[in-house]
């Protein structure tokens, strides 16, 4: 069965339009592929930790020789890895927050990002070690000029991070969605949100 796991991150539970747009995609996506098994991760409910020494030191022992504190702290890492492996398809909903992803999300990458479980070094460098066929993320921006040679496009650290994190883990093909000037007027924001949910229609297909 294929599987499709959805990240979200926005603070905001209601009035997200990050959440609002992957919302969208993911009833386009149910419609196509109605046996496609979709799982939702929230990494702000409840809060996804950030790591600590103890997390470090456990992912760099091996799984015999670790103390009762490094496997509690190891623990959510394995599940977070483990639903990410599982999944076929992934589906990242973001704002951008001073010009970067939320610190829920980063602290969710922290977690997966492992040596030896999400990608491999040796004296050849580095491969990902994700099989995660695509990867959907759908961006949403309070003010407009991050894209397209825009005024801000160099103050854009949510795309340029997300691809070039989820290439070096290993996926191959990625498709960003992006939703600028959410700070607009209604009008303004309605005729943004119906060119991004047509994009996402497009992809889809």
């Amino acid at each position: 069965m294929t599987r499709l796991l959805r990240i979200d991150s926005s603070s905001r539970t209601q009035g997200s339009h990050s959440r609002d747009l992957a919302d969208f995609f993911e009833q386009v996506w149910h419609q196509k592929y109605p046996t496609h098994e979709i799982t939702t991760r929230d990494v702000t409910q409840p809060a996804i930790p950030h790591i600590d020494e103890i997390t470090i030191a456990g992912f760099q022992t091996p799984p015999d020789q670790r103390t009762d504190a490094m496997k509690a702290s190891v623990a959510l890492s394995d599940t977070l890895i483990s639903e990410l492996k599982q999944a076929d398809i992934l589906l990242i909903s973001t704002p951008m927050y001073n010009f970067s992803i939320p610190s829920a999300l980063k602290a969710w990458v922290d977690q997966i990002v492992r040596a030896g479980q999400t990608f491999a070094m040796d004296e050849n460098g580095f491969s990902g070690l994700l099989t995660t066929e695509k990867a959907f993320v759908v961006s949403a921006y309070g003010a407009g000029g991050y894209h397209h040679d825009g005024p801000f496009a160099a103050l854009n650290f949510v795309e340029p991070y997300l691809q070039g994190l989820l290439s070096f883990l290993g996926v191959q093909e990625i498709h960003h969605f992006a939703a600028e000037g959410m700070m607009d007027t209604p009008e303004a924001q309605s005729l943004v949100i119906e060119k991004v949910q047509s994009q996402i229609q497009a992809a889809i297909g």
